[in-house]
């Protein structure tokens, strides 16, 4: 095993750890302008132009941000505190992070499937 698969298993590790205390961090918020799901704890996440690592980085999240998912859209399959996932919320006009590291609540699409 590879330095990096072992850092990919100890990241997953400690994501499902993350997830099971994700009440600490924030709960995802409901209000009369939508539905704002939280980032992972202690993370800083950036925003892409599409759903994958290759894409531009537009912003990064600040600690603590919760965002709102409008759609959700196949790509790059990425490892995070919240498990591994090659689904990206789209949170903006053409801004994607990966959904690795938001707290949505449960596994999938919990939102449309982007066009």
């Amino acid at each position: 095993m590879g330095v990096e698969e072992h850092t990919q298993d100890r990241a997953a590790a400690e994501g499902v750890a993350a997830a099971e205390n994700a009440s600490a961090a924030g709960e995802i918020e409901t209000t009369a302008s939508g539905t704002r799901y939280p980032i992972a704890p202690g993370y800083r996440v950036n925003v892409r132009t599409g759903p994958g690592t290759d894409y531009r980085i537009v912003r990064t999240l600040p600690y603590g941000q919760k965002i709102p998912i409008y759609c959700q859209k196949p790509g790059e399959r990425v490892t995070g505190p919240y498990g591994t996932s090659n689904l990206w919320d789209n949170i903006a006009n053409g801004q994607f992070v990966s959904d690795a590291y938001v707290y949505t609540g449960r596994d999938g699409y919990i939102a449309p499937r982007c066009d």
